[in-house]
């Protein structure tokens, strides 16, 4: 597998390192890259990791002397991009975006503003996204598009400060923020989650083994997702049970006992105390998934 990495420049002035991970989706990557550049408050490093890139998207991020981009000549999935592209990072926090997303105006400026207030490295924070229809309890549902063609910027730019979302408990996906001490600590996203469903969840049960506890989404960090552009293209791995065999649970335990995700965030989490019947319902899945 041939593996290419450019670095372009050192900046100082950069605020966060954003590794953007594409598989041949070059009009998204465009327009996500655009929104970065014309609705962040600050200036920041963008690292795309180009899956394949036969599209056009592999000569066109060469010719963007604003974006370093790591690449490689097959879809190597989400959990390998992101730990290639970690190795081009030059600021001290990482952001993951997905390619299929449009930020909104003071998205990194909220994020800021939080994490001078928690004044610790000690965190996971997520923005929250607005996406065309309900797919979870952690976003706002409203329709600006479901394409680039029905795509209504305009619209999306004049009302999406007033769609109502409180901070949220549980930050798992996309767009997160983590220092990258603890993102090394972890080891990155987890690579047997090839090609990356589940990996968002392991990941965040890997923060919580080494004591973070701040896990937080923040309802006025907001940007439009188009829902899993690439996840629809390719073969999903079964990382529910991948999980459950890796650390005895299940991921919905997870994400609802420990992380408590989509509830009002009311600060630090604390060690959940199953049920019998949750740790009953737990062991029998674990057994029957082991056979």
């Amino acid at each position: 597998m041939q593996i290419e990495k450019k670095l372009r420049r050192n900046n100082d002035d950069y605020k966060y390192s954003i590794i953007i991970p594409t598989w041949n989706n070059l009009a998204h990557l465009q327009l996500v890259i655009r929104s970065i550049k014309e609705n962040s408050t600050f200036q920041h490093q963008i690292i795309i990791h180009i899956n394949d890139g036969s599209d056009g998207t592999y000569d066109w991020v060469k010719q963007q002397e604003g974006l370093d981009y790591s690449y490689s000549e097959e879809n190597i999935g989400v959990c390998y991009a992101m730990n290639i592209a970690r190795s081009l990072i030059t600021t001290d926090y990482l952001v993951y975006i997905n390619d299929d997303m449009y930020v909104c105006p003071e998205w990194d400026l909220i994020f800021d503003q939080e994490i001078t207030k928690i004044n610790s490295n000690s965190f996971f924070l997520s923005s929250t996204l607005i996406e065309p229809i309900y797919t979870n309890n952690c976003t706002i549902v409203e329709d600006f598009g479901t394409n680039l063609a029905a795509f209504r910027e305009q619209d999306l730019l004049n009302i999406y400060q007033g769609l109502s979302k409180n901070d949220w408990s549980g930050a798992t996906w996309p767009i997160n923020i983590i220092h990258v001490d603890n993102w090394d600590l972890v080891g990155g996203y987890s690579v047997e989650y090839f090609p990356g469903m589940y990996s968002d969840p392991d990941f965040s049960k890997k923060l919580w083994d080494i004591g973070i506890r701040y896990f937080k989404g923040l309802g006025k960090s907001r940007a439009y997702h188009f829902v899993s552009l690439s996840t629809t293209r390719t073969k999903h791995n079964n990382g529910r049970r991948s999980f459950l065999l890796k650390w005895g649970v299940t991921s919905k335990t997870f994400t609802n006992l420990y992380l408590k995700r989509g509830s009002d965030f009311s600060g630090d989490l604390k060690e959940p105390l199953l049920s019998f019947y949750d740790k009953f319902i737990n062991k029998v899945k674990f057994i029957l998934n082991s056979i």
